[in-house]
């Protein structure tokens, strides 16, 4: 999948976040806010051409860290982004199996962040990515 394919995914799980935060599903919201950020993450590693092998950013683990050593750390994105997709996961977590109930304002907060984070992978990776 190349980075193009991935943000078109990210968009859409951005747009149905945004739905199910609009019909009061906060467990959905922030599951589908994260696969956003998620699916934006793989789609900046690729266009950096960062050297992340490929089993590695198939995990959510791999990814984040990845994301974090190549992207973060070296100031070519918001710390403040890395650690809201890191706070995300943690939130989707919650949301998909511990059966916790996502608090309306912490379903907001992940949207809201997966809305920032998507458009700053569009804005500093894709101008340039085929």
């Amino acid at each position: 999948m190349n980075a193009q394919n991935l943000m078109t995914k990210a968009q859409r799980a951005l747009a149905s976040s945004v739905t199910l935060l609009q019909d009061g599903d906060g467990d959905g919201a922030c599951n589908r806010a994260y696969y956003a950020m998620f699916d934006a993450a793989r789609a900046a590693l690729i266009a950096s051409k960062a050297p992340v092998p490929p089993e590695i950013a198939k995990t959510h683990s791999g990814l984040i860290a990845a994301f974090s050593l190549h992207l973060v750390k070296t100031d070519l994105f918001p710390k403040e982004l890395g650690r809201s997709f890191n706070k995300a996961e943690d939130l989707r977590l919650v949301a998909d199996y511990k059966g916790d109930p996502i608090s309306p304002e912490d379903a907001q907060w992940t949207v809201q962040q997966a809305q920032a984070f998507v458009e700053q992978v569009e804005i500093r990776f894709m101008s340039n990515a085929g």
